[in-house]
């Protein structure tokens, strides 16, 4: 089992420290890239709001987003990750025969 990792993120002007899984943090890296992108989209689109309102408008976007998404990310990635487990194992095999 693969030991977590800290990593500290900043969405919204606020400082998160969060314990992930070494693998997950280019995920989640680009994750948080996107979110405070749209936050700044969405202030100068709705001037003059909390920031509060802003990080409801993007949660509200990215809900919406997965719903429209046939597979949810999680599923997609365990599928991604089962199909080059096989490939891995058939490559393998064709390997031994071949010898």
């Amino acid at each position: 089992m693969e030991t977590l990792i800290t990593v500290n993120v900043i969405i919204a002007d606020r400082n998160y420290r969060i314990k992930i899984q070494p693998d997950d943090e280019a995920v989640l890296r680009k994750t948080v890239k996107i979110i405070n992108d749209k936050i700044k989209e969405y202030k100068q689109v709705f001037a003059g709001k909390d920031m509060q309102d802003y990080v409801a408008m993007v949660l509200l976007w990215l809900a919406t987003e997965q719903t429209k998404s046939p597979l949810p990310v999680a599923e997609e990635q365990t599928i991604t990750q089962s199909l080059q487990q096989l490939e891995t194992l058939v490559d393998g095999f064709l390997n031994q025969t071949q010898l």
